[in-house]
Order: C-alpha cells, then structure tokens, then sequence
C-alpha cells in the first residue's frame, strides 16, 4: 500500500533510537532548532552530543544522512501520538466519527505545534519547502498510507462501509499539510473544541462517502 519507496514502515520501523544514538539525534535536534539546519556544522552536533567528530561522521556519513535521521525520528514520534491520541477510542469501541474527530485533531496539532517544522520554514524556507509541496509526494505518501491504515482497521471493524480509502486519505493528508505550510486560517485549530466541531461537521462526512 505504501508504493515503492515505503517511507511509513521505514517511519515505523526503523531500528529503535537508543543511548548515544538518541543524545546524538537530540543533540542534532536542538542545533536545528537553534540556528536553522543550513547554519548547523557536523562540528556543533558533535559537541553537543559530547562524541567526537570522528566517531559523529562514522554514525552518520555526513549532514544529510543526520538531517534523514533526525525527520525520520520526528516523524516516528508524531505517528507515535497519533496513535496514542486514538488509543482509547479505539479499545472503548467508540464509532468511527469520535475516533475520525480525535485522529484530525491530534494530526493538525501535532504538526502545527512541531517546533523543527516552523524553525525550518522561518530559516531553510528555500531548501525545505520544495520537499513539502512540489517535492512533497513522500511527506504525501507517508500520511496518506497512515490514514488508509486507519480507514482499512475501521472498514474491517464494521465502522465504515468498504470503498477505496487512499483517496480520501491523500486529501486528508494534504489538508492537514497545508494547515502547516499557512497556518492563517478561519478554521479554528487553535481552539481545540472548536477543532473537534470543525472535524465532526467537515472532516468525518468525507470518510463516509455512503452513510452507514
């Protein structure tokens, strides 16, 4: 389902992030967010996540492998609450608008509320930003598999009637991904129980293209 490059299993699954390895992708982090990726050397990673540069380029065989290794790590964690956000819906039963509203919710938040995202937008525009609208189809892809996993777990529940799902989960993914890159909008997301009323009036009615 995921097409040939298979970015959301190597979001999901890649090798757990442990001891120095996580001190190193933190580290990296922390730079990103203090001065931009562009302006970040391999030098101040080091030293921030106290190895060496020797050891640093032996992990990571140069910035883009870490900048890979750091969004993929971010990535992992945003899917990771995601799923615990709709968790508890998910074990209660509770019908598919209550889990739909939540899963919107804790999407547009979670990357509306991503400090690497704005900190790259405000400072590695021109770098970046192709990667996330004409370049975008892996961050694309990557949500719209999500959310496909999602529609196929409530169809095989008996919560939704069976139709293709990567439709509407690619223009859910878009959406929310557009919420990011202009984050000025009359849709209020910022007001959380205004979010779940916006997506209990707009969002749940396009998973139901046949009422149920």
């Amino acid at each position: 389902m995921a097409g040939p490059a298979k970015l959301l299993p190597m979001v999901r699954d890649g090798a757990p992030v442990g001891g120095d390895q996580s001190e190193v992708l933190d580290a990296a982090l922390q730079a990103f967010l203090d001065f931009g990726i562009k302006r970040t050397s391999m030098a101040e990673v080091a030293r921030r996540g106290r190895v060496s540069l020797a050891t640093l380029y032996r992990r990571f065989a140069g910035k883009s492998e870490l900048v890979l290794a750091v969004f993929l790590a971010q990535a992992r964690e945003f899917l990771d609450r995601a799923d615990a956000a709709v968790r508890p819906l998910v074990e209660s039963g509770a019908p598919a608008p209550d889990q739909i509203v939540e899963l919107f919710v804790a999407f547009t938040a979670g990357l509306r509320e991503n400090r690497l995202l704005d900190r790259i937008i405000e400072t590695d525009a021109e770098t970046v930003l192709p990667y996330l609208t004409v370049h975008g189809s892996g961050v694309i892809e990557t949500g719209r598999d999500y959310l496909a996993e999602f529609i196929f777990r409530l169809q095989r529940e008996g919560k939704l009637p069976a139709y293709d799902p990567l439709p509407v989960a690619e223009m859910v993914a878009r959406t929310s991904l557009s919420f990011v890159l202009t984050k000025p909008t009359l849709v209020p997301l910022d007001d959380e129980a205004a979010a779940r009323r916006f997506a209990r009036d707009h969002i749940v009615p396009s998973f139901r293209p046949f009422a149920v």
